[in-house]
C-alpha cells in the first residue's frame, strides 16, 4: 500500500474543542444508549453492543417485509426496530416492536431509502435518507423534518456534540442539527462539484445516479459505505472512489464545531485495489482504522497520519468490516458463503490468528455482546441457524434453526435485552430471545 497522503489540515484545526451531546463537558456517543441504533451499532462501526448476550435462544417471531432487504435493521434503546425494504408498492420504511413483532408504523420514501439502515437516537427518533434528501421521524412515525442533499445519504452517524453526520453516495458531507434539520457547517464535497472551468450548463446528476454500483463498489458510487467517527477527535473516516482513479481511498476528515464550524480533509490513503464496499472500523482507542479492499486484503491504518501499519491477506473479500471488540479482537465477516468464523488480534505490526472455526459456514458479520458472546448466522442442517459463540475461543454455546426465513443474511443486531435480530435479502426479519 502506497499510502499517499493528501492535503494536511490547517494548523488552526489541529485542536478541537469537544462538547457532550447534552451540552456538558466530555464526549458522548449518541449511539451508546442501548440496543443497536446504528448500522454497525456505534460511532466506530464496531458491531459491538452494550447489552449482555443470551446463551439459550429460542424463536420469538418472524415477518416478511414484502420486498428485498439491502441493509441491516436498526434497534433503538426502547426496542423499536426500524428497517427498509425494496417493495413494489405500499411502505418501504417500517417500524416494529421487538417484543411481539407488531408493526407500529410504516411509510413510503424514495427508492434510495432501501439501501441504508435507519439510525435512532436516545429518544427513538429515526434518521434515514432517500434520493436527494435526509429525513427524521419520531418514534410514532410523525415527520420531524427533511433537508435536501446531493445524492443519496448512506447510514448516518453522530459527532461528539450530538450533530448528525450525513455523507451521501456522491461524497457530499452534511453536518445537521438533529433537532431542527438545519445545517450547522458549510457543505463539504469529497468529489469536486462542477465549476466555471468545466463549462456552461453541465448537467446535474440525478440523486439516485449510480446507486446500484454501491453494492459492488465502483466510481459510479464514490462513497458506498457508512462513515466511522472518532468521538475523541471528531475525525470522520470514509472510503471514497475519486473520479478517474483506478482504486478507492480511505479518507479522514475533521469536523470542528462552534460558531465557525467546518469540515476539512486531513489525509487520504489512496491504495485500495478493487475498491472498497466495507465501512471503516475504528479500534476502541481510536488509534487504528481497519478496512478491507476489494481484492481480499484487510488493512490497518494509523488514524492520525493515514500511514498503513500492516495488511493481512484473506482468501475471500468480506461483505462488511470486522467486529472489533474493546480488547482488540477482530471477528471477520463472511463474503457470501465464503469465510470461516475467524478471530484475529492486532499485535501492532501484523494480525495474528487467535482461533478459527472451519466446521461452520458463516453467512454474516458477527455481532458482539457486552458479556463476550458472539451472534452470527451459519449454515445449519436444514438451512440458516442463529449461532451463539464464546468470542474468547470460538466454541459454540447455542445454535437455533431459523425456519421462517430464506435468502442470505443481510446483518445481525442485538436488542436492548440481548435479543438476536437478523434480516435476510429475501425480505424477512427474525427475532430470537
Amino acid at each position: 500500500m502506497r499510502g499517499v497522503l493528501r492535503a494536511a489540515v490547517l494548523a488552526s484545526t489541529a485542536a478541537v474543542a469537544l462538547s457532550g451531546c447534552a451540552g456538558g463537558g466530555g464526549t458522548s456517543d449518541v449511539l451508546s444508549e442501548g440496543g443497536w441504533p446504528g448500522r454497525y451499532s456505534d460511532a466506530r462501526n464496531s458491531s459491538t453492543a452494550t447489552a449482555d448476550g443470551l446463551d439459550d435462544l429460542s424463536a420469538a417471531w418472524a415477518r416478511p417485509l414484502g420486498g428485498r432487504v439491502g441493509s441491516p435493521a436498526g434497534v433503538a434503546r426502547n426496542g423499536q426496530i426500524a428497517v427498509t425494504a425494496s417493495t413494489d408498492a405500499g411502505c418501504n420504511l417500517f417500524s416494529f416492536q421487538i417484543d411481539n413483532g407488531r408493526k407500529r408504523w410504516c411509510t413510503r420514501l424514495a427508492p434510495g431509502a432501501t439501501t441504508v439502515t435507519p439510525v435512532s437516537d436516545g429518544n427513538a427518533n429515526i434518521y434515514v435518507g432517500e434520493d436527494g434528501g435526509m429525513f427524521s421521524f419520531n418514534e410514532h412515525g410523525q415527520r420531524r423534518w427533511r433537508i435536501p442533499v446531493s445524492g443519496t445519504p448512506r447510514s448516518a452517524q453522530f459527532a461528539s456534540d450530538g450533530k448528525l453526520v450525513v455523507v451521501t453516495h456522491f461524497g457530499q458531507v452534511n453536518i445537521i442539527n438533529p433537532q431542527t434539520g438545519q445545517l450547522v457547517a458549510p457543505l463539504f464535497d469529497l468529489v469536486p462539484i462542477p465549476a466555471v472551468g468545466d463549462g456552461q450548463n453541465v448537467p446535474r446528476l440525478a440523486s439516485d445516479h449510480g446507486l446500484p454500483a454501491c453494492f459492488g463498489g465502483s466510481p459510479d458510487c464514490p462513497v458506498a459505505t457508512t462513515p466511522a467517527v472518532d468521538l475523541a477527535t471528531d475525525r470522520i473516516f470514509v472510503t471514497l472512489w475519486r473520479p478517474g482513479a483506478d482504486r478507492a481511498s480511505l479518507v479522514a476528515m475533521r469536523y470542528t464545531s462552534g460558531d465557525n464550524a467546518s469540515v476539512v480533509e486531513e489525509w487520504s490513503t489512496d491504495d485500495l485495489p478493487g475498491g472498497s464496499v466495507t465501512s471503516p472500523v475504528l479500534s476502541a482507542d481510536g488509534a487504528t482504522v481497519y478496512v478491507h479492499d476489494g481484492d481480499g486484503t484487510l488493512w490497518a491504518v494509523d488514524s492520525t497520519t493515514g500511514t498503513p501499519r500492516w495488511s493481512h491477506r484473506l482468501d475471500y473479500s468480506p461483505a462488511t468490516g470486522p467486529a472489533v471488540t474493546g480488547d482488540g479482537l477482530l471477528l471477520l465477516a463472511a463474503g457470501g458463503d465464503e469465510g470461516a468464523l475467524t478471530a484475529l488480534r492486532d499485535n501492532g505490526d501484523g494480525a495474528e490468528m487467535v482461533w478459527q472455526r472451519t466446521d461452520v459456514t458463516q453467512h454474516a458479520v458477527p455481532a458482539v455482546t457486552s458479556n463476550g458472546l458472539g451472534y452470527s448466522i451459519v449454515g445449519g442442517a436444514d438451512g440458516l441457524a442463529a449461532l451463539v459463540f464464546d468470542t474468547s475461543d470460538g466454541h459454540s454455546i447455542d445454535e437455533e434453526p431459523i425456519t421462517e426465513a430464506t435468502g442470505f443474511p443481510v446483518g445481525t443486531a442485538v436488542g436492548p435485552d440481548g435479543e438476536f435480530v437478523t434480516t435476510t435479502h429475501d425480505g424477512d426479519i427474525v427475532v430470537l430471545r
